[in-house]
């Protein structure tokens, strides 16, 4: 009866291409051990912590707040005064001053 017997679909297995997250965990949970039994020298304060997943809080404008534009004065300035001159016009009908 193969041929009326449907095959049930393999499950879904996540293999990391760049990097594996588990071996990365264990590893920094043995030396950590090794670290408190003396078998390794204890973590100095120069060493390079991981930044692995944390390119946003690096990078403003990879962040959900660095995506707005900021507004200067400047040009804030610059776009009052042209609606106070189409505001001018509108009113009086010219650019009489």
């Amino acid at each position: 009866m193969g041929m009326f017997s449907t095959r049930k679909p393999r499950k879904y297995r996540r293999v990391s291409i760049y990097s594996d997250e588990r071996k990365e965990k264990l590893d920094k949970l043995v030396s950590d051990v090794k670290r408190e039994m003396g078998e390794l020298p204890p973590r100095s304060s120069t060493e390079i912590p991981s930044y692995k997943g944390r390119f946003a809080d690096f990078t403003p404008r990879a962040s959900a707040d660095g995506m707005r534009r900021k507004v200067k004065w400047p040009v804030l300035v610059f776009i009052i005064v042209l609606l106070f001159l189409l505001w001018r016009f509108i009113a009086v009908g010219a650019f009489r001053f």
